[in-house]
């Protein structure tokens, strides 16, 4: 008998290693789904929350999650409730299976699941059913090949990102997101309980749809949690009380022009970590919509913040209706958009001008009707100032003063000058013309405020970014640290419109052609920031004003920046700040290239008779000439010979009797001289 018991008992070892050995090879044979599933691409700020989320391409929304990212007591309830012994099987847990089994049989109904939490895991990444007895094997099967493959936390971290929340959600952070407004890390028990209870029935226990259905199965999770130890008997009935949440929230939508232009840079990535600063975003997204209140239905707004002393963006709002189909366009990104710049080029041309000691902010120029071949400048109200100091000039924003000083700049210097700054400019035909100092040049608001950065940096250009992980070398210099500092502080000497806070800002605003578009850009000692607003189709704006509708907008943005405005750096010491009176002579007035061939403005002219005009000569009328401008006596000369001396009216009659071709000249006090040529009949 004994040796037929170790003949029977080494069977059974024969036959169980033999089982043990095919279930092995079963196991180890067991072709696994894809582990790396599809998750939503995620927008991050530069404090690691969440600016923006998309969903997949089909609807759903699945936010990957590791352990580490979720709420501890979450995590205690879910293993307490699903799966107690999930730290110690292998993924099929034999005990639960047999109760799971027997209880069936004693009730006639199934009481208690017997799948692991590696079992649900194994459904979900199969998208297998739960009802069928082959299905149930090939779950167990590869749960146990997961068990081989994976980590118990990599286990979790595939159930926190596939479980199904209700609806079109997936995994975890979807859920808190979507339900409670806020990422996993800390939740109340309520919270958690329900997390635990909704994957057990996700459609039929959805808030949204049936609350009080969720909130009896939330509350049979808190009562088998109480009773296993994990919270106590007031978390419990704390926990009873809370309310179960009845709507989903929208999931974030920041910066959605910028986030899309990102997203089509690097289609690839799942998570994008920005410059931008979330709370700063939020706060422009409502400024951008109040601002429109009681404009025009066609209006848009645009507007960019940066910090110039390390080109990061901190906020980007490219228009107040993104996907909507509203009358604004909300669609486009008026931050990329090609627009004339109006006045707000003027600081660049003056800074070049100092560079090359054509001009002082000191300097007197005269604001005077002047022509450039066919090309005649206009200030924008059709009047002139006459002589004015430079700085007052671009404070004024006249147009005549500015085109002079292009035109001895050269437009080709002008364009090479954006370009030191980083800035795409298209020109209509081209060709530059003077025309570019008063706007005649496309340009991007994103290329405005970084050229505006490089005058707040003191002349060195910095390509602005929007990735954390990216790294721009800073570019080159566009302006000598003095001409900066001089248009700084001309700019900063202006009163922002609705100006709020301590400190100075330096800022300048702009009108383009037609009302199109009206501008404001400024900056202080820490950041730069711009203003668009027009019609996004290009269509004027009749009284829209650049000083009226976007500087109060400029002002109030740099107010929900910070409290005060950072200070303006002093002027570098080679700085030359002096009175009209002691610059140096060349200085002193502006006087361009032509004025070597031109008279001065005061010097004398024949204001009648016109040059080349033929005048009939009669015995009883006097030939007579009229003098404007000039120092008395003045002589007059006919062919060169003297024909009146000392004469000190401006109202001079000739004594001449020829006919024929005659040239007349008069000759000031000064020696200063004008001359015509005229026909008498």
């Amino acid at each position: 008998m004994r040796t037929w018991l170790l003949i029977a008992l080494a069977v059974l070892m024969f036959v169980g290693a033999a089982g043990r050995d095919a279930l092995d090879r079963w196991v180890a044979g067991t072709e696994l789904p894809p582990l790396l599933a599809e998750t939503s691409v995620e927008m991050r700020d530069r404090e690691g929350q969440l600016l923006r989320v998309y969903t997949l391409r089909d609807g759903r929304w699945r936010l990957g999650a590791g352990v580490a990212q979720v709420d501890p007591v979450y995590l205690r309830m879910l293993v307490a409730y699903e799966d107690r012994r999930f730290w110690r099987h292998a993924g099929v847990d034999m005990r639960a299976i047999v109760r799971a089994v027997a209880q069936a049989i004693w009730h006639g109904k199934v009481v208690s699941g017997g799948s692991t939490l590696t079992m649900q895991v194994a459904r979900l990444l199969e998208d297998s059913g739960t009802g069928k007895i082959s299905g149930k094997i090939r779950q167990m099967r590869l749960a146990l090949a997961l068990e081989r493959k994976l980590s118990k936390e990599e286990i979790l971290a595939l159930y926190l990102t596939h479980a199904p929340f209700g609806g079109n959600l997936e995994g975890v952070r979807a859920a808190t997101l979507s339900w409670f407004g806020k990422e996993p890390r800390r939740l109340t028990p309520a919270q958690a309980a329900l997390l635990v209870a909704l994957p057990q029935s996700p459609e039929a226990r959805r808030p949204d749809r049936d609350w009080k259905a969720a909130k009896t199965a939330r509350n049979r999770v808190l009562t088998r949690i109480r009773a296993a130890g994990i919270i106590g008997a007031e978390a419990h009935d704390t926990a009873l009380a809370e309310p179960v949440p009845r709507a989903r929230r929208p999931f974030p939508a920041l910066a959605p022009h910028l986030t899309d232009r990102v997203r089509a840079q690097e289609p690839l990535a799942v998570r994008h970590d920005l410059t931008l600063d979330g709370e700063l975003q939020t706060a422009l997204e409502r400024l951008a919509t109040t601002s429109l209140r009681g404009l025009p239905d066609q209006l848009s707004i645009a507007m960019l913040v940066a910090d110039h002393r390390n080109g990061e963006v901190l906020a980007s709002v490219g228009s107040a209706s993104y996907g909507t189909t509203s009358a604004r366009q909300g669609f486009v990104d008026m931050t990329q958009a090609l627009r004339s710049p109006g006045s707000t080029l003027k600081p660049l041309v003056y800074a070049m001008g100092f560079d090359r000691g054509l001009a002082h902010p000191e300097t007197i120029i005269d604001d005077r009707p002047v022509a450039f071949g066919s090309y005649a400048p206009q200030n924008f109200d059709g009047g002139f100032r006459g002589e004015l100091r430079v700085a007052e000039a671009l404070r004024l924003s006249l147009n005549i003063p500015v085109v002079m000083l292009m035109d001895e700049i050269g437009p080709a210097r002008f364009m090479a000058g954006l370009r030191r700054a980083g800035v795409e400019a298209v020109v209509p035909g081209g060709k530059p013309g003077l025309a570019v100092a008063l706007g005649g040049v496309g340009i991007r608001l994103q290329d405005l405020v970084q050229l505006y950065a490089s005058l707040a940096r003191g002349g060195d250009a910095i390509e602005l970014r929007w990735k954390s992980a990216e790294v721009r070398g800073e570019g080159q210099r566009v302006v000598s640290r003095a001409a900066a500092w001089q248009v700084s502080h001309i700019l900063a000497g202006l009163t922002p419109a609705g100006g709020k806070g301590k400190g100075r800002l330096a800022y300048k605003t702009g009108t383009s052609y037609g009302h199109r578009d009206a501008w404001a850009i400024g900056f202080d000692g820490a950041h730069v920031a711009g203003v668009w607003i027009g019609r996004a189709d290009g269509t004027p704006v009749p009284g829209a004003f650049g000083g009226e509708l976007a500087a109060p907008i400029l002002t109030e943005l740099f107010h929900r920046l910070k409290p005060a405005l950072d200070e303006l750096p002093p002027p570098p010491p080679e700085t030359l700040i002096v009175a009209n009176a002691r610059l140096p002579q060349p200085l002193q007035r502006f006087r361009g290239r032509r004025a070597v061939f031109e008279a001065a403005a005061d010097a004398p002219v024949l204001a009648f008779p016109p040059d080349g005009a033929t005048l009939p000569l009669e015995d009883d009328i006097p030939l007579v000439v009229k003098i404007r401008e000039g120092r008395p006596p003045f002589t007059v000369l006919a062919d060169g010979a003297p024909l009146v001396t000392g004469a000190r009216g401006r109202e001079i009659e000739l004594p001449w009797r020829g006919t024929g071709f005659l040239n007349l000249s008069v000759i000031d006090a000064k020696g200063r001289s004008a001359r015509v040529s005229i026909r008498l009949e």
